[in-house]
């Protein structure tokens, strides 16, 4: 049940100096083209390639697809809030704003596991691959992933709406997260943060520790190649995906780990950036665009475009 009493929200966005906002609408506007183009790329690149069809391609694009619905579930309200006087937000809209932002959160940090146990099948069991990793088992995965996510987001997002919000209403934020929201309440949020805590601890933390353990067993394998080069290779592979890793669960574990009570938002506000905005503008390039698979499917997109 709905308990609000404010209709709609003010948000402050990331600064109150007037001079800044115009270069910062357009870093942020370069920010999403970049993320948008480069996944939607990589989206219809694998799509149009029968021979990129396979789960870690699959797993790619399920990446791309949330990446796209988290920057854009934030990016251009906040960037009409910016270059516009009209920095409101509906209660409808921000609690919306809020599901479609917790769920990409959700579905990331459990891609990025699922993404590393493929891989660590791939090259810890390299002539098992296509048993274990059949259709059956990309499909159980995939539908893990968006059960977890919905799951944790629904969850949140009703008990927010669960709160009071009596005023004020302004949120001193780019966009409607957890914390400031629960900083605006009229009523005790013990609950939320209790619940917060323990998606933390699962999701963020206990997805982390799977990743990373899969990329322990990865890295013991990439030791025992004999080559130098193949050990090169493989081995800048992997720290620039366990980069992207630490770049994203560091921040969220870091947020959504202590009380409302506790936040600065002024820092914390840098702090979001990182895994609302830059973690998708680099995760195409990371993921996909080393890849020579992945390459030579985006050259074919080109060469359709062009004729």
């Amino acid at each position: 049940m709905n308990h609000s009493v404010v209709t709609e929200f003010i948000i402050l966005g990331l600064t109150k100096k007037p001079e800044l906002q115009g270069i910062i609408f357009l870093f942020f506007l370069i920010i999403y083209l970049v993320a948008f183009l480069g996944n939607m790329l990589i989206i219809i690149a694998i799509i149009s390639n029968n021979t990129l069809h396979t789960p870690m391609y699959i797993f790619l694009l399920t990446l791309a697809v949330v990446d796209i619905i988290c920057t854009t579930s934030i990016i251009p309200k906040m960037l009409g809030t910016t270059l516009t006087s009209e920095n409101t937000i509906s209660y409808a809209g921000c609690v919306s704003q809020l599901f479609f932002f917790t769920w990409s959160l959700g579905a990331e940090m459990v891609l990025f596991t699922t993404m590393a146990y493929d891989r660590y099948v791939a090259i810890c069991f390299p002539l098992h691959y296509s048993t274990i990793m059949n259709h059956h088992m990309c499909v159980a995965l995939l539908s893990m992933v968006m059960a977890i996510a919905v799951t944790n987001s629904w969850v949140h997002t009703a008990f927010i709406m669960r709160l009071t919000f009596c005023g004020p209403n302004t949120i001193d934020h780019f966009f409607c997260e957890m914390p400031p929201l629960l900083a605006l309440s009229c009523s005790p949020v013990r609950i939320n943060e209790v619940m917060v805590y323990v998606a933390d601890i699962t999701l963020a933390i206990g997805d982390f520790i799977l990743t990373c353990i899969s990329y322990g067993f990865i890295i013991v394998a990439i030791l025992r190649i004999r080559t130098v080069e193949g050990k090169r290779k493989a081995f800048s592979t992997c720290s620039s995906h366990l980069t992207v890793v630490i770049l994203y669960y560091s921040p969220v574990i870091y947020t959504y780990i202590r009380p409302a009570s506790s936040y600065t938002f002024e820092r914390d506000k840098v702090v979001v950036a990182l895994y609302t905005l830059v973690t998708p503008t680099l995760n195409p390039m990371v993921y996909s665009f080393q890849n020579r698979e992945m390459q030579e499917g985006i050259r074919k997109v080109f060469a359709f475009l062009k004729h």
